[in-house]
């Protein structure tokens, strides 16, 4: 043995290290151990990363005592060891900091929007996630975010990168990773058996909670997106309506039908004036009924519901000829209303203010605001929905001329009263309701604000659909023309301090569920169709719903296959023969 001095010379049997082989010993040897690593990560997953969870489950009036209490404890316990459980199969030696990094991150925005808008996160809440666009990114995204994930994921991940780590071989890597794995096993067991009759009762009673368990349920989500493909079809799109023929009413027709379908985004029936909410937020629609004339009616239906609460769900059901039951069990991808009409013969054209059709117009011609630079209507990357008007008529005179002889169907998929920057939605001209909340940040806004903010869209939506109307009055001595409005889900404004839309239908609010049904139809329209104004309006608050929609288009402008229900369509019951 030898006594090294600073500056001795290193004895010949001794085999040259480099610094980096050195410090990767060093680190290897004295470093943290990677399971209480992801113990340590499982907790604090388990307590600050679920906080939206522990706030509604304090809210429930059977947990204000000690077995309460006891219920919390466990409860976190079993969220803690499935957490572990998860991060005991996926973490080895090059994974074990990205995975933590990515679990952090996930349930700081998780929880950020947890916890401001009362939301949940499932499979249909990814899927508007995973759809959605650069000018709904901008409305979701603010400072509080930002700090939020700043405090709960970035300053935890420096302390994890900065953090030394054992680095254990393959096998005892393995070794471990199976001994947590079984004891995260066991802890959930012996966390649950306690309490097992109220946790049942309780997750039962209160479904929402199991969709805020942070971050397992944003994974969980994912995970049942991923599978999606595997339980339904990989086949083509079936076609529809092969049978398809125009009825009596194309023979020797004096003038085509025009047809406008104005697809409503975020509208709540109830906060409709002509519905007979308190504030008028319709008046021009109002004073349009009660100028009925020999120009034309319009009808509106108040009892309706929607197939979702998202446009991505209630979209497509809601074009669908499936109805919502049939819709959601299906495996098989068909074709949609929009198809069955172009391949009748008709014009059709798809005006886009949105985030996309969901795939339903991919097969007929279609405009996207997104492309248009309107200076009077648009701004920033964004139009008003007034901007579908602007050349309208020159859009239909590029459509085929053998189609447009037939008849025109147009869809206008609405901006409408998009959220959380509802502010946006409506120009300086119809900030009616004052002081209106001029942030996307809702929760920094009174509700009476919020309110006023979202009655404004509607003031806006309300002066939108009359012009269309005074469009199809315009272009009435050249076609037989309609209107029909229909929104696609609704909207939470605070009640129960939840906002925006997206829960699972189940346990969603009625507000998200109930939106407006408005039909203006011509006076040659109605005498073309033989519909019966008068009996349509005794019909105003018949249960109706997205199921009804499909059908009563093709009721509408008379089109024949076997797909059409007439027991379905809400108009036919009002027509003479």
């Amino acid at each position: 043995m030898f006594l090294k001095w600073p500056g001795a010379k290193k004895s010949p049997s001794e085999p040259s290290r480099s610094i980096g082989s050195r410090a990767l010993e060093n680190n290897s040897e004295h470093g943290i151990h990677p399971s209480w690593l992801i113990i340590l990560t499982s907790l604090w997953l388990a307590t600050v990363g679920n906080l939206a969870l522990w706030q509604e489950l304090v809210r429930l009036p059977e947990m204000n005592d000690l077995r309460g209490l006891w219920f919390g404890a466990s409860f976190a316990l079993l969220i803690g060891s499935l957490i572990c459980i998860v991060l005991s199969l996926l973490c080895w030696r090059w994974t074990l900091k990205p995975l933590i990094s990515i679990f952090l991150i996930t349930a700081a925005v998780g929880g950020y929007f947890m916890l401001s808008y009362g939301v949940v996160i499932d499979s249909t809440m990814m899927v508007n996630v995973l759809q959605t666009d650069l000018r709904e990114s901008r409305d979701l995204t603010s400072w509080k975010l930002l700090l939020v994930v700043l405090v709960f994921a970035i300053l935890p991940m420096v302390w994890l990168w900065r953090l030394q780590v054992k680095h254990l071989k393959v096998l005892p890597q393995f070794g471990h990773n199976a001994l947590l794995f079984v004891a995260g096993c066991a802890l959930s067991v012996a966390a649950v058996l306690p309490i097992y009759q109220d946790f049942a009762s309780t997750m039962r009673n209160n479904v929402q909670l199991r969709f805020l368990i942070n971050p397992l349920n944003t994974f969980y989500a994912l995970s049942d997106l991923a599978l999606q493909p595997f339980q339904r079809s990989t086949g083509a799109i079936v076609p529809l309506g092969l049978d398809v023929k125009l009825g009596a009413s194309y023979g020797n027709q004096p003038k085509a039908p025009l047809l406008v379908l104005v697809v409503g985004e975020t509208a709540r029936s109830g906060n409709f004036g002509i519905n007979g909410y308190g504030r008028e937020t319709t008046p021009e629609l109002v004073q349009l009924q009660k100028n009925s004339d020999q120009r034309g009616e319009l009808i509106g239906f108040r009892n309706v519901w929607s197939c979702g609460t998202s446009t991505a769900t209630a979209l497509p059901c809601m074009f669908s000829h499936l109805g919502k039951s049939a819709f959601e069990d299906g495996s098989q991808s068909y074709e949609n209303l929009i198809d069955v009409l172009q391949r009748a013969g008709l014009a059709v054209i798809w005006l886009e203010n949105q985030s996309g059709c969901k795939g339903i117009c991919d097969r007929v011609p279609s405009v996207s605001t997104d492309r248009l630079n309107d200076p009077k209507f648009c701004s920033n990357g964004e139009c008003f929905d007034e901007v579908m008007l602007q050349q309208l008529s020159e859009r239909m005179a590029a459509l085929p001329i053998d189609r447009l002889d037939k008849g025109v169907v147009v869809v206008m998929h609405q901006m409408g009263s998009h959220g959380p920057a509802y502010y946006k939605r409506s120009p300086e001209a119809f900030k009616k309701f004052q002081p209106e909340c001029s942030t996307n940040i809702l929760q920094d806004c009174t509700r009476a604000q919020v309110i006023n903010a979202y009655d404004n869209t509607l003031l806006y939506t309300d002066h939108f659909l009359n012009s269309v109307v005074k469009f199809l009055k315009d272009i009435h001595p050249n076609a037989q023309t309609a209107m029909m409005y229909v929104a696609d889900h609704g909207e939470s404004l605070g009640e129960n301090n939840i906002y925006l839309h997206g829960l699972p239908y189940a346990i969603a609010p009625d507000v998200q569920k109930r939106v407006p049904w408005i039909s203006w139809l011509s006076n040659d329209f109605l005498q073309r169709s033989r519909i019966n104004p008068a009996c349509l309006n005794q019909q105003k608050d018949k249960l109706l719903s997205h199921d009804n929609y499909f059908h009563s288009v093709l009721g509408l402008m008379d089109i024949q296959t076997t797909v059409y229900k007439p027991e379905l369509d809400v108009y036919a019951a009002c027509t003479s023969k």
